[in-house]
């Protein structure tokens, strides 16, 4: 069953009704913050309205945030009710902040998105009809047919296609989707090796690819737009840690 709901700001999407008497949500939802007080109550009401047919956990892994970002999640579940928490000793990184969220997850079906809002949720409704038809990998995308990117300035288009083409050059196993370097996906818990996995930096679907066995993928086209509030990701520091990494994977036969 298909049901719509309109937000606040006249945003339409869908969800899938799936609501039955089970023990785990048909849906754990990793949010890894750091620093996100600006944005992670807007993220979290919209994506409860938008999968508000759908049982449900979000995850929230915050690394410590000085700006209160985790007390806010606390009253958001005092609200909503499905929510964890866990609060980890500092800032430790998006991608362990992910494993950390798989470890503690419910469900089979086990999404990632960031809090920033960069990644909009009315695609999660999207992606989670891809999973219900079959697919073990659901990838939002900005490189297939409508997927785009909003107010980026040549340079970070540049690193960004540049890294594609870096990862699909030295690690075959990731050319099976054009957006490698995507933030946002969804996967069957069934083909994650979370014990194999030992991630460097913020790119954790690289990871993924490389060592899950993932048979049938989809991408899922998204507008990706810059986020309004607090500071991105995206720093030297980063780019090194993705050069670190893709060399680590692509030197290890298995993975290659």
């Amino acid at each position: 069953m298909i049901c719509e709901k309109n937000l606040a700001d006249k945003e339409e999407a869908y969800v899938i009704d799936t609501r039955e008497s089970v023990e785990s949500p048909a849906l754990s939802l990793i949010v890894p913050t750091y620093n996100e007080s600006q944005n992670i109550a807007e993220l979290v009401n919209k994506v409860e309205a938008l999968l508000s047919c759908l049982s449900f956990e979000i995850i929230i892994v915050d690394d410590n945030s000085p700006d209160g970002t985790g007390k806010i999640a606390h009253v958001l579940n005092h609200k909503h009710g499905n929510i964890k928490i866990f609060t980890r000793s500092g800032k430790l990184g998006l991608s362990s902040a992910v494993v950390h969220g798989f470890e503690n997850a419910d469900s089979d079906v086990i999404a990632v998105i960031d809090a920033d809002m960069q990644h909009p949720p009315t695609i999660l409704p999207k992606m989670y009809e891809k999973i219900s038809e079959g697919y073990d990998l659901v990838v939002a995308s900005r490189y297939i047919d409508g997927g785009r990117i909003e107010n980026w300035n040549f340079l970070r288009k540049l690193v960004s296609r540049g890294a594609n083409m870096l990862a699909h050059l030295f690690l075959p196993s990731s050319r099976r989707m054009k957006d490698v370097m995507s933030g946002c996906f969804m996967i069957r818990r069934r083909v994650i090796k979370i014990k194999d996995l030992n991630p460097i930096g913020f790119k954790i679907l690289l990871e993924i690819m490389a060592k899950c066995k993932a048979q049938r993928i989809v991408e899922v086209p998204y507008t990706f737009t810059n986020r309004r509030n607090g500071k991105s990701n995206l720093s030297l520091r980063e780019i090194s840690n993705f050069f670190v990494h893709l060399c680590k994977l692509a030197l290890s036969p298995m993975y290659s």
